[in-house]
């Protein structure tokens, strides 16, 4: 009798610690590939503050409550709403559009994402990890300074994960690419931006105890953009013939010259409860670049980028 307990305990421990991960984050921006379960409604509220440019005083929280629901077991469809937080105080020769404005404090709702989630292969049952996203964003605040912006996007995203050690390690992959076109300022003439943005993340996370995994993330951001000025009568004003275009339309489909790029690094920590978990990380800006345009100083974008991002991330099962 003994014996059998012996064989049966670790058997549902592995189970359990399955069933436990379904759907959970155990990093700031990297994703693993879980499904919700057919049936399962989650509430999750994802919140990111990017904190410090090379001058001045930065934070912007980026809040974002968001409602899951599993469709089948893999099919998993979201809604979520964004709340901009700004408040900075950047100086004349600032980086980016903070330049213009100087001081600013406000928050505001500034758009939602409707997006679904399909798992191809199972992180458990098929030995790696396959799942694939779609989403449609549409934006009317612009994440860097607040400004009003007409933004549309188009969201694709592909996630990989593979375990290890009867999953009490996780590695992680998640490629999200944004085909975006905004339009922003004020008065007849207008700033038309048709970007490529890559958003590339991968995350290492080793369960520690019962409930609890630590682990480090590496994140990737950049655009490929340039920008144009264009007139009420919708005639080109003003573009830079030095940077590549990036256009959208489907017969001169292009991606333009990349115009910035950070990359952050940095520790995160997960606990999970059976109807509950919570998730936090910080990232600091390792190095960055871009274009003639950006503000790249030290090694390091300043226009688009911060100097950390502080992670938290909390849901539960309805």
């Amino acid at each position: 009798m003994s014996l059998r307990v012996f064989k049966i305990v670790p058997v549902c421990a592995l189970l359990i610690s399955q069933c436990s991960f379904a759907g959970e984050s155990l990093w700031v921006y990297t994703q693993g590939v879980d499904t919700l379960p057919k049936g399962e409604l989650e509430f999750k509220l994802n919140t990111v503050s990017r904190v410090g440019k090379k001058s001045g005083s930065y934070r912007f929280h980026d809040i974002r409550p968001e409602i899951e629901y599993g469709v089948t077991n893999k099919l998993t469809l979201s809604a979520e709403v964004m709340y901009f937080q700004h408040s900075y105080n950047i100086p004349e020769d600032g980086p980016g559009p903070m330049s213009d404005t100087g001081k600013f404090s406000d928050g505001k709702y500034s758009g939602y994402e409707l997006s679904a989630k399909y798992n191809v292969y199972s992180v458990y049952k098929d030995g790696f990890g396959l799942s694939l996203g779609i989403g449609w964003e549409d934006r009317d605040r612009y994440r860097l300074d607040g400004a009003n912006i007409d933004q549309t996007a188009l969201v694709t995203t592909i996630y990989l994960q593979k375990n290890f050690m009867d999953d009490l390690l996780s590695t992680a992959v998640t490629l999200k690419n944004e085909f975006e076109r905004r339009k922003s300022g004020a008065g007849e003439d207008f700033v038309l931006e048709e970007e490529f943005a890559i958003d590339f993340a991968a995350g290492v996370s080793y369960r520690i105890a019962p409930k609890w995994n630590v682990g480090v993330e590496f994140r990737h951001q950049s655009d490929y953009l340039s920008p144009l000025v264009v007139g009420s009568n919708g005639t080109l004003i003003e573009d830079d013939p030095s940077l590549g275009q990036s256009n959208f339309d489907l017969g001169n489909f292009k991606i333009g010259s990349q115009h910035q790029n950070g990359n952050y690094f940095g520790p995160t920590v997960h606990y999970a409860e059976k109807d509950w978990w919570v998730t936090a990380g910080v990232l600091w800006q390792v190095f960055g670049g871009g274009s003639v345009h950006a503000d790249v100083r030290d090694n390091k974008n300043w226009d688009e980028h911060e100097k950390v991002h502080y992670g938290l991330s909390f849901a539960y099962e309805l």
